[in-house]
């Protein structure tokens, strides 16, 4: 009999241990590992969902027809926002992408340049596939990267299907516009092409208050319209350019037709926008194009 009592005690002290041992651990009563907090040894620790913070001082706005990304640059953080474009002609305005490298930097070592309630946009090359001809590179350049054959200069004005991005935005759009005194193509139709549709997505949706365009080479600042009049503010931003810069104000471009232009469409959306040509195709200009900038960034302040 006593023999039998200890053989069901062992038995049942054998099956209660055997019921822990492969039962487990309690996992009800487990804290969770977070932070610095390991988990405890012998479980997984889930790593929670983590949410990536945008970059806010750039924006890849579109590709080019090559696939090349259009990255537009922002400083300050005001409302008031003002856009500023350079290299829609590629390689053969080259000098305008190198102003517009030369703002950044300003701006980057220079911030308080941008009044409190304005911040800028700066979009460096609209056509990296024709500044890409005459460079070789894409992103950052100098004047030494620069190809000196006049035919791939002027090749460098198109984009990679040829086609002369400032003739292929809407207002006065024409499948063959004008350069000079020769043809060019203005695309199949508005914005058929993907560096101005990628202009004109950013446009639409960030709706700038104002905007600076670089061209070359005419030596002037030049306001914007489509059939709608100059209006007041875009005659006040081309005089406060103008009046910083010394170079002389216009209300028209008008040495010969044009058409698909892409500060005029922007006055077809009511934005005041106007052109700056610099005096040639190979110097930034630099100090009147700051003095230019500074009073515009003042005029939107007010």
């Amino acid at each position: 009999m006593k023999t039998t009592i200890i053989t069901i005690v062992v038995l049942i002290i054998l099956a209660v241990g055997g019921y822990f041992i492969f039962r487990g651990p309690n996992l009800d009563n487990v804290t969770p590992a977070t932070g610095n907090n390991p988990a405890p040894t012998g479980q997984t620790q889930t790593t929670p969902a983590t949410t990536t913070t945008q970059d806010k001082t750039q924006t890849v706005i579109g590709t080019s027809e090559n696939g090349t990304e259009i990255v537009a640059y922002h400083y300050g953080t005001g409302e008031k926002n003002v856009l500023f474009v350079g290299g829609i002609h590629g390689g053969y305005e080259w000098n305008t992408a190198l102003v517009a490298y030369e703002l950044m930097d300003h701006l980057q070592a220079n911030p308080t340049t941008i009044p409190e309630n304005v911040s800028v946009t700066v979009i460096p090359v609209l056509n990296p596939d024709g500044l890409e001809k005459v460079t070789g590179k894409v992103g950052r350049f100098t004047a030494a990267d620069v190809s000196k054959n006049s035919t791939t200069l002027i090749s460098g004005r198109f984009n990679a299907n040829n086609v002369d991005l400032n003739r292929n935005f809407d207002c006065d759009w024409k499948k063959d516009g004008v350069w000079q005194n020769r043809t060019v193509s203005g695309g199949s139709e508005p914005f058929s092409e993907a560096e101005s549709s990628a202009l004109k997505a950013y446009i639409e949706n960030n709706k700038p208050a104002g905007a600076v365009v670089w061209y070359s080479a005419a030596g002037g600042v030049y306001a914007s319209s489509c059939h709608n009049g100059v209006s007041p503010a875009t005659l006040d931003l081309t005089k406060a350019f103008a009046t910083a810069s010394k170079y002389p104000a216009h209300e028209q471009f008008n040495f010969y037709e044009i058409t698909g232009d892409a500060v005029n469409w922007l006055a077809k959306l009511n934005i005041p926008a106007i052109s700056v040509l610099l005096t040639n195709h190979t110097d930034t200009e630099w100090t009147k194009n700051l003095a230019g900038v500074k009073a515009v960034l003042n005029y939107f302040a007010k």
